[in-house]
């Protein structure tokens, strides 16, 4: 007696070992092949589009103000009146431009009045209103604000604080407190830099601290190589010792200065000469850091490939 056995169609097969769980967060992340997408509230502005717009009619809404606080102030209020949420990101746009245009003085207003809403409180911030205040000739308010940044943080102050401080101090001659800045660096084990290390060395030899310029070069020697981005790639190059050359540089200034005479047109097919063999030392030493970025980038695709299973 034949017996027929009924088969299950093709499309039913798929759905055979599929089991439904009790936990619910399975049961989606199974229906819904993923994750279920999580959208941002109602009440919250993410939006990034326009920005540039808006950091461009904040510039023009400040720019024909006075300098008075209260006005810039409430310019600053007004604007963001409709805003559900602080516009950083249009703020910063804004702080860049009038930075690039060099406007310190309203720098130092939009950057008091974001902090004094609570936003914007990283390094970047600090520095940047340290920078507008040493260049408004603030040095007063510039120091209460690195006094503050330092004792906040002290170990987690960053390199460039000390960089930007030193060099206000060595511009302005006080050399007492580029040591006290110096020595605070050298208590907490922060590395100065080449530019440290120059304007150090060069207020030394002014003082006539010889001794003192020798150890600091003995414990802070010139870096031997720096790094290069040359097509995507990080290449090592040998580096030139900054502050030897910054001492070398104004020496040969203060000697052009002193003899240099219209009159004489001799030293011009000289002076063409060097710049013609910088040139060609420019051109070599760019040809030899591509031709070290190509065998670097083949040596990579070598070991790629040699490490891929046959």
């Amino acid at each position: 007696m034949l017996s027929l056995s009924y088969s299950l169609p093709p499309f039913m097969k798929i759905f055979e070992p599929i089991k439904i769980s009790r936990n619910a967060r399975i049961l989606l992340v199974c229906a819904a092949r993923g994750p279920r997408p999580r959208y941002p509230r109602v009440w919250k502005a993410r939006k990034r589009i326009g920005t540039i717009s808006n950091s461009a009619k904040l510039v023009t809404c400040i720019k024909g103000l006075s300098n008075v606080k209260e006005e810039v102030y409430g310019a600053l209020d007004s604007f963001i009146a409709w805003e559900l949420e602080f516009p950083l990101i249009t703020v910063k746009k804004a702080l860049k431009t009038l930075e690039y245009e060099k406007d310190w003085k309203r720098i130092i207003q939009v950057t008091k009045w974001m902090l004094s809403k609570g936003q914007g409180r990283t390094m970047g911030t600090y520095f940047l209103l340290l920078n507008a205040l040493a260049e408004d000739g603030r040095l007063d308010e510039a120091e209460e604000l690195w006094t503050k940044v330092f004792l906040d943080h002290l170990e987690g102050t960053p390199r460039i604080f000390f960089d930007k401080m030193i060099s206000i101090y060595y511009n302005r001659g006080m050399h007492e407190k580029m040591f006290e800045i110096f020595a605070d660096m050298e208590e907490l084990g922060v590395r100065p830099n080449v530019s440290i290390v120059s304007m150090m060395g060069n207020v030394f030899q002014k003082l006539g601290m010889l001794d003192k310029y020798e150890k600091l070069k003995k414990k802070y020697p010139p870096p031997k190589w720096e790094y290069r981005y040359i097509k995507g790639k990080r290449v090592r190059i040998p580096a030139k010792p900054k502050y030897e050359l910054d001492s070398a540089t104004e020496g040969k200034t203060n000697e052009v200065e002193t003899t240099k005479n219209p009159n004489e047109s001799s030293e011009e097919p000289e002076a063409a000469a060097n710049l013609n063999d910088s040139f060609e030392e420019t051109e070599t030493n760019t040809k030899e850091l591509l031709e070290e970025a190509e065998a670097i980038s083949n040596e990579s695709d070598i070991s790629s490939t040699s490490n891929v299973p046959g």
